[in-house]
């Protein structure tokens, strides 16, 4: 993450993102990979952040399927689309846990590749009424012994014209004032940089009529600055909660540390070496503690205890399961998901209606994907034209997106089952739901051999 004072002053653009829209991305991202601010000591993380943008990101894209189809053109873009797709999942979990992600497609050497960014490392300038990013800038580093190289691509469209201008820069001692935000260094031409010598540093297309990137957005309202069209973290609504697990869960472990069976005696209890120090079994020295010389009980006789005193896990685990329930609820997820199923202390309705809530939240976010892969699509489609790799064409995309959230298939199977066999549904249709067949093939393949060869 680059200072954006730099970015500002280099580009003569203004950044499209507060202060306070900033500190929390970075602060999500701090989460996310188990660094959060309040991770030291005794609190230890227990990774929730991670594992509600792991399990979002598998509810949003299991049994998905994306088809691009209807040309030759659509066939090399699904070529293209290939190692992008076998990757969404992981991308869908990097949106959750920072509010978005940027696909921007590139030319190289095997024809149109495709760039992900991650909230935080590109830079929004404008946007549209509808708040899609119109202008934006993407950085791209290259670290050579103890300079670091960037680029800073900035594309902007508006009305019917697409600009595109880049600009590198060279810091010799890259100063890293915390993490990994650096300041950009003097400005030298692209050519300095093998890599970037064939860029142009500025370009214009004419009867422009769509961005070359995509921006997925994680679709849950913005309450940490509302003016902005940015997305939030999944988890965004959770931070106070996940913040009480891990200090719950610290407070748990620390109950079990000082809860430990341990035998306390008076010295004479414990062989000494020839030093006069204490010899306690090897491997288990928190488990006993010398009291001393001359310590003795209420008859005076030699001190000798073993301390076991009861330990209070359940109501501790009682607690920090009601936290972990609250954390699902803020974050989109139906109880039980993260929390403990067999303690969950909830009506049929009010479980329903948390899976139902599940899938609100799952099926919004599949809509915002749709609408980002077909964004890119269409970008990738642009650069086909602009470089002329293959004749224009017809390019459909399908999506489809599993239910099982909130059907149960097998159930749903025999019920039609059932239907099929009391004459309810038509044995073609029954192909046509469970098989993926279309109806012509479908009846084709129910039908008698005397109806085939009418």
């Amino acid at each position: 993450m680059i200072l954006y004072e730099n970015i500002q002053k280099a580009m003569g653009v203004d950044i499209a993102i507060s202060q306070k829209m900033s500190d929390a991305i970075y602060r999500w991202g701090k989460m996310y990979t188990n660094e959060a601010p309040w991770i030291k000591g005794d609190i230890k993380s227990l990774g929730l952040p991670a594992s509600i943008c792991t399990e979002m990101a598998r509810l949003v894209t299991m049994e998905s399927e994306i088809k691009i189809s209807g040309s030759r053109r659509a066939d090399l873009i699904a070529q293209y689309m290939v190692p992008f797709l076998s990757n969404l999942s992981r991308y869908v979990e990097y949106a959750c846990s920072t509010g978005g992600i940027s696909f921007k497609p590139y030319m190289d050497s095997r024809g149109v590749a495709i760039d992900v960014t991650k909230a935080g490392y590109f830079y929004p300038v404008s946007f549209d009424s509808a708040e899609n990013i119109t202008g934006v800038i993407f950085p791209e580093f290259k670290r050579v012994g103890k300079q670091l190289f960037t680029r800073l691509e900035y594309q902007q469209f508006g009305d019917d014209t697409y600009t595109v201008i880049n600009r590198a820069f060279v810091s010799k001692q890259a100063q890293v004032k915390n993490d990994n935000v650096v300041n950009l260094g003097q400005e030298i031409s692209l050519d300095k940089v093998p890599e970037w010598g064939n860029i142009a540093p500025y370009t214009e297309f004419k009867n422009a009529d769509r961005t070359l990137f995509s921006y997925f957005k994680i679709p849950v309202a913005n309450n940490i600055d509302p003016e902005s069209p940015l997305g939030v973290s999944i988890f965004a609504r959770a931070v106070e909660q996940i913040r009480d697990a891990d200090e719950q869960y610290g407070a748990t472990l620390w109950e079990y540390r000082s809860k430990e069976t341990a035998i306390q005696a008076t010295s004479e209890f414990f062989k000494r070496n020839r030093k006069g120090e204490t010899i306690l079994p090897k491997g288990k020295e928190r488990q006993y503690v010398d009291m001393g010389n001359g310590i003795t009980d209420g008859e005076g006789k030699p001190f000798f205890n073993v301390f076991s005193p009861e330990i209070r896990d359940e109501s501790f685990f009682n607690g920090y399961n009601k936290i972990i329930q609250k954390v699902e609820f803020n974050s989109g997820l139906a109880y039980g998901t993260l929390s403990d199923p067999q303690v969950i202390e909830k009506t049929a309705e009010e479980i329903k209606m948390s899976k139902q809530r599940s899938y609100s939240t799952v099926k919004a976010i599949q809509n915002n994907l749709e609408n980002a892969v077909k964004v890119l699509v269409n970008a990738v489609d642009a650069w086909m034209t602009i470089e002329d790799i293959a004749p224009p064409g017809r390019v459909n995309i399908a999506m489809s997106w599993d239910d099982s959230l909130v059907t149960d298939k097998k159930a749903e199977r025999e019920q039609d089952l059932k239907d099929l066999a009391a004459g309810i549904l038509q044995a073609y249709e029954y192909r046509m739901k469970w098989y993926g067949e279309d109806e012509a093939k479908a009846r084709k393949m129910v039908a008698t051999p005397a109806e085939v060869l009418e």
